[in-house]
């Protein structure tokens, strides 16, 4: 249905995506999930060619839509396209919102597109509002009705942009109540959302998007309960890092550990949490570690979760294999394991850092 090849998307100040390659199958219903400015609605708008691509190919079945020479406004008849802001004419009633496109771009009379347009309105729920301005209406019904003239087309494709993200919480479930009525039409669905169980409810594929591109791509069984990448995991599990890297024997310590106190303070972690997380930055890296490493070489990463208040401290370095809970001082992992329930070592394949320790921290 949708072919992607070597995307690329530049602005003058940014390079949201650079290199998208994909299929996307008829009948796929693609839930795109990541951080804010990772090019999730820049990839939307490159499909239907409301944006122009800076490089690459975009097909939509057999049509090259990158193709200077394609007629853009068949292929956005085959698209239906759902913003955040609804982009309802005000001066219309919802009802002549909803037939105007099938009037003018299909060329269906206006018994047909009034008919089709009452039938699209009680699907949503909203029949009785036909003659209402969309001043008149919610913010969701707003929205409905911006869904409603998009299948009054008929499309094909249907590409959803956040669409509930400018909708009061108290709206956001009757929105995506016809969204999910919508997925299970069989029709081709993209949705560009920040609802994660919304997401992994509607969705056959999942893209987590990243680092100019699709950084991963999968189920929502895969990308929810068990993602393969580390940036996916952190997103998904909502992990707050925070990253040291110490290179010599003369590094800052009372600077990294002011570094350590900032990210608990802006992240809420608890204070009891906060000290065990600096005791166990201490004790492995000033009195196990750096005694026994020539040429330091550390990489220190904290990650928290506010979800479950788990905080989890993880130790590269470098050198031969040193497991320090085997070999250090006993004094010392005695104070380490005051701070911390778990602690695993592990001898990895990395050339850098041979070395890894992981340790979950104290509640």
């Amino acid at each position: 249905m949708i072919r992607i090849e070597h995307l690329r998307k530049e602005y003058p100040n940014a390079v949201p995506l650079e290199d998208v390659n994909v299929e996307i199958h008829d009948g796929d219903v693609i839930a795109v999930i990541g951080p804010s400015g990772t090019g999730k609605s820049t990839l939307l708008r490159c499909i239907n060619r409301l944006d122009t691509p800076t490089a690459g190919h975009i097909w939509v079945g057999d049509v090259d839509v990158t193709d200077p020479k394609t007629d853009l406004g068949k292929i956005r008849q085959k698209m239906g396209m759902v913003f955040q802001s609804f982009n309802l004419f005000g001066h219309m009633t919802v009802i002549e919102n909803i037939m105007v496109p099938p009037m003018d771009l299909l060329g269906k009379s206006k018994q047909e597109a009034y008919d089709e347009g009452m039938r699209l309105l009680r699907m949503v729920g909203l029949r009785e509002r036909g003659l209402n301005y969309p001043d008149q209406l919610s913010g969701g019904q707003k929205q409905r009705v911006a869904i409603a003239r998009t299948l009054a087309m008929d499309p094909e494709i249907i590409l959803l942009d956040e669409p509930t993200s400018a909708l009061d919480p108290t709206m956001v479930g009757e929105v995506q109540a016809v969204i999910s009525d919508l997925a299970k039409t069989g029709k081709t669905m993209m949705i560009v959302t920040h609802e994660m169980n919304f997401a992994r409810s509607i969705s056959n594929r999942v893209f987590y998007m990243d680092e100019g591109g699709i950084y991963e791509d999968g189920t929502p069984e895969q990308i929810f309960d068990d993602p393969q990448k580390e940036n996916t995991r952190r997103f998904i599990r909502k992990l707050k890092v925070l990253e040291l890297i110490i290179e010599s024997r003369n590094y800052d310590f009372h600077g990294m550990v002011s570094e350590i106190e900032n990210y608990c303070f802006k992240n809420q972690v608890n204070p009891k949490i906060t000290q065990h997380i600096q005791l166990a930055f201490e004790e492995t890296i000033q009195n196990l570690l750096l005694p026994v490493l020539k040429s330091p070489k550390i990489h220190t990463v904290v990650e928290y979760s506010s979800d479950d208040e788990k905080a989890v401290m993880s130790v590269f370095y470098n050198g031969d294999r040193y497991d320090h809970t085997e070999k250090a001082d006993d004094l010392s992992v005695t104070v380490l394991k005051s701070a911390v329930s778990e602690i695993t070592y592990v001898e990895t394949d990395n050339e850098e850092f041979k070395n890894k320790i992981v340790m979950t921290i104290k509640q």
